[in-house]
């Protein structure tokens, strides 16, 4: 075996006669070897080259992402005065900055022969089982196998008479043997995260126990013998299925903190009702159950409602109903929730990042639901369903709903579904007012009530980030939230260039408090990877504060006490911000963490333009990011030509772009979201960030050909293009953001156009519609015409001409198909002219022959048409305000 620098001989002394590393691995009897990415091997040297010293080792620890672990285990039955041996993964890291889970899957069985061991910690491997050995150890006092893939205890777990902490966080058991009870030294229980749905009555028995932790298990009661633990302070029950708590947690002498929220309790007893220390939030307390949902129940089921694509309302009464709306938003109404009929009025809407404002790093992942009467109050909480874009990756993030108050958004208590047919996501949530709601998803969020005895919070994403909160460090309580954004060494490298540069995962830290904490409060980071606290350069180590939008970035690195662990950093504050490790040799540090931290909130996206292989003149626009680039343009080759996409750009989640025709291209017709020539676009990335549009050109196309571009920018179109920047899009031109070519074909006469003994058609003039709602005229049917294609005959039916008529219309022009169109939609247009609704039916007729790009461009030219008459009557009613004010001054 070779040996490892700098270990020496079998004295501990170099060639020199100094002490070596190992001496100060192997000081004051312990080993301290999970810092090291071998140290299995360092172990195996030095129990070789230094056995006399390693069999007297107290406190041993080992990474379990180790390659050598399984050699490593064979000699540890050799240390029979071991005390503490810590076994855990999570010390490396895979491409998003997660802790990996070690390899560790067993334990040796004559690992139950040590029986000084008081400490293991198994935290973060692969265990599904519990290794037989563990009950077996005589003394011990403190286990910890959180964050493995336990299924089930040992019968024999009862065993273990001198446990006084035990922590299976994050597993997957779904009951405890009996002989939990048997415990009887047991002062720390955390079973919370896991897939538990009923508990022995034997967890009575757990006298000594202050601190039990049951959370986000599957429970739906707990038995009375709970009632049971005098000695109990705090008991963790929330985020279960819980419809009912016994009574007798009332009258346990030393309970303090009693945590239900986030439960199915609709009642309670009223003894725990009053509690100072219990916390109910989350529960549907006073609602009643929905109605069953078996067949043959129909006399008792809510009515359905199910909402067709052109309605906007329905009506609610006090008997309840379901609500489907043709999007695939449900509603749920129990009975009861409104008193008096109130009629309901919904629309979605594009969100406008002018008041949809998210926050950094969020993602939108649906259109904005707005629900009116606002403000309303329900009597029971009625519930949404909202299907939303799902995400490539819910690595580290959770999905939310956000409701707009009219002032400020919020986040609501929300529930991830999957469809059972549709396989599609939906957000449930629970509502008493209605207002403005979308689906986003944003990183993890901890949070817990800081009382004035204090507590511990840790992120779920990385769980050695801790927040310890020191008694007495509030006056009332608080409500604190904690969010972490980890950074790969990779991305940290690449945005900085700098391959020695490392960083900490970011941690923001936030409370509804703007008075600072009456005593600091102890935060623990875990230092930047391929950093520990025995090679760690303390000049090279920054910690620094950012404020809430990531703009400053200070280091404070000098104005805390930094301790320091063989893994973390801890330091004390007394006021929450975001707190980011860094370990490099450059000097101005927050300028480099300013830009790093701009660039992880960027998407790269690449631009696509295309035109439809049968109509040229339909234009497809959209922004993407890079990783759906190569999908989509094989999901639209069939019926799509164009250059190859954009090089590609960075892109901030909401921020505005716009695109513009240029080189003798313009777009066809008026369009709302046009203005001066562009067309604005919200780029949204898990949202089609597509348009489909009509151009045209004013160059005379009969002769040839027209090349033209279309470019895209951020912010507005610069007003002049110098022609050397038009060529290099350099310089001046900053704003500028990818241009891609765009080629119109020679363009044959217009229908319609000059007529003549050739065509046959002259129509006269015609205006469809209402001044109210804006015109279609016979321009606007002309490029209609132009787009219908074969599809004339099924949009002629469903337009109300009979079968007659289409045929005819089909024989008077047979083998023209330009002609066919014409004839049928003029032929509709001149019987419906008087009608005020023929544009709605035209609309209507569109999408019912699958023709939603015709459809939506008819809305857009009546949008515009209801703006411009709502201007021309805003500008009359100024005028006659003015004449009557002037008339009034010469009458004085």
């Amino acid at each position: 075996m070779a040996e490892l620098p700098g270990l020496g001989d079998e004295r501990g002394e170099g060639a020199s006669g100094a002490p070596t590393l190992a001496d100060s691995c192997l000081a004051d009897n312990r080993l301290n070897l999970d810092v090291y990415p071998d140290g299995c091997r360092w172990l195996l040297q030095l129990f070789e080259g230094r056995r006399g010293e390693v069999v007297q080792v107290e406190f041993l620890r080992l990474s379990s992402n180790d390659r050598l672990l399984g050699a490593a285990l064979g000699i540890l039955t050799r240390l029979k005065h071991l005390k503490s041996l810590v076994l855990k993964g999570g010390h490396a890291r895979d491409e998003f900055g997660s802790c990996q889970h070690g390899s560790l899957t067993s334990l040796p069985p004559d690992i139950g022969s040590l029986r000084c061991l008081t400490h293991l910690d198994l935290s973060f491997n692969s265990l599904s089982a519990l290794p037989s050995c563990i009950p077996r150890l005589p003394s011990l006092r403190v286990l910890l196998v959180s964050h493995n893939s336990l299924v089930a205890l040992p019968e024999d777990f009862g065993s273990l008479s001198k446990l006084t902490f035990f922590s299976a966080m994050k597993n997957q058991l779904k009951d405890l043997p009996q002989s939990i009870g048997d415990l009887a030294a047991l002062k720390d229980l955390d079973l919370s995260e896991n897939a538990l749905e009923v508990l022995p009555e034997e967890v009575g028995n757990l006298h000594s126990c202050t601190q039990l932790d049951l959370s986000g298990n599957l429970l739906s009661s707990i038995p009375d013998s709970v009632g049971n633990l005098k000695s109990l302070r705090r008991l963790h029950l929330h985020s279960n299925l819980l419809v009912t708590v016994p009574a007798s947690l009332a009258s346990l002498p030393n309970l303090s903190r009693l945590d239900l929220q986030n439960n199915c309790l609709r009642a309670i007893p009223p003894e725990i009702q009053t509690l100072p220390f219990v916390h109910l939030r989350g529960n549907p307390l006073g609602e009643t159950e929905p109605p069953p949902q078996a067949e043959g129940s129909s006399a008792t089921e809510l009515q359905r409602l199910f909402l067709a694509s052109g309605e906007d309302s329905f009506t609610v009464t006090s008997e309840g109903c379901e609500v489907i709306l043709a999007c695939g938003i449900r509603f749920y109404f129990p009975p009861g929730a409104a008193s008096d009929p109130v009629r309901i009025d919904f629309r979605t809407l594009e969100p406008d990042p002018r008041w949809v404002k998210l926050r950094h790093h969020d993602v939108l992942l649906s259109r904005v639901l707005e629900l009116q009467p606002h403000g309303v109050k329900f009597q029971q909480e009625v519930q949404i369903w909202m299907p939303y874009a799902s995400p490539q990756s819910l690595h580290q993030r959770e999905v939310v709903v956000r409701t707009f108050s009219g002032h400020s958004w919020s986040d609501l208590r929300t529930q991830v579904e999957q469809e059972t047919k549709s396989k599609k996501h939906v957000a449930h949530c629970r509502v008493l007012h209605f207002s403005w709601f979308l689906v986003v998803s944003r990183l993890v969020q901890n949070e817990c009530q800081v009382p004035t005895e204090g507590t511990l919070l840790f992120s779920s994403v990385d769980p050695n980030i801790k927040v310890t909160f020191p008694p007495g460090v509030t006056e009332e309580t608080r409500n604190v939230k904690l969010q972490v954004l980890p950074v790969s060494a990779e991305e940290i490298a690449e945005l900085t260039a700098d391959a020695g540069c490392r960083a900490s995962p970011l941690l923001c830290l936030s409370q509804d408090s703007l008075v600072d904490f009456l005593r600091p409060v102890r935060i623990q980071l875990p230092l930047p990877f391929g950093v520990t606290g025995l090679n760690l350069d303390r000049s090279r180590l920054h910690l620094l504060r950012g404020d809430v939008q990531g703009q400053t970035w200070e280091d404070i690195t000098s104005q805390v006490v930094l301790e320091f662990t063989h893994l973390y950093a801890v330091f004390e504050v007394t006021h929450f911000s975001w707190y980011w490790l860094w370990y490099t040799t450059k000097t101005y540090i927050g300028g480099i963490a300013k830009k790093v931290y701009e660039r992880l909130r960027m998407y790269q996206v690449n631009f696509i333009a295309l035109q439809r292989k049968k109509d040229p003149e339909q234009v497809l626009l959209q922004c993407l990011p890079k990783h759906k680039v190569d999908p989509v343009l094989k999901k639209l080759q069939d019926r799509y030509r164009g250059p190859e996409p954009s090089d590609m750009v960075e892109m901030f989640e909401g921020e505005q772009f716009f695109a513009a025709f240029e080189r003798g291209i313009s777009i066809d017709m008026d369009r709302p979201d046009c203005v001066d020539g562009r067309l604005s676009f919200i780029f949204y990335s898990h949202l089609k960030n597509m348009k489909e549009i009509y151009v045209t050109s004013p160059v005379d196309r009969k002769g040839q050909a027209v090349k033209g571009q279309v470019s895209f920018y951020r912010g507005a179109v610069p007003e002049s293009i110098p022609e050397e920047a038009s060529r290099r899009r350099k310089g001046p031109d900053s704003l500028w953001l990818a241009t891609l070519p765009i080629k119109l074909p020679r363009l044959k006469p217009r229908w319609g156009e000059n007529p003549s003994p050739q065509n046959g058609f002259s129509f006269s003039p015609l205006n469809l519609g209402n001044a109210e709602t804006g015109y279609l005229t016979q321009a606007n049917l002309l490029s209609i015409a132009r787009r219908v294609g074969a599809d004339w005959q099924t949009i002629g039916l469903n337009l109300g001409l009979t079968y007659q008529q289409i045929e005819r219309i089909g024989y008077n022009n047979r083998e023209d198909l330009d002609k066919q169109i014409l004839d049928m939609l003029f032929s509709w247009a001149q019987q419906n002219s008087e009608d005020p609704d023929c544009v709605s039916k035209l609309i209507k007729a569109m999408k019912e022959s699958g023709r939603q790009d015709i459809a939506d461009e008819v809305e857009s030219i009546i949008e515009l048409g209801r703006q411009k008459y709502r201007e021309s009557i805003r500008r009359v009613g100024l005028e006659q305000e003015s004449s009557t004010e002037d008339s009034a001054t010469a009458t004085m």
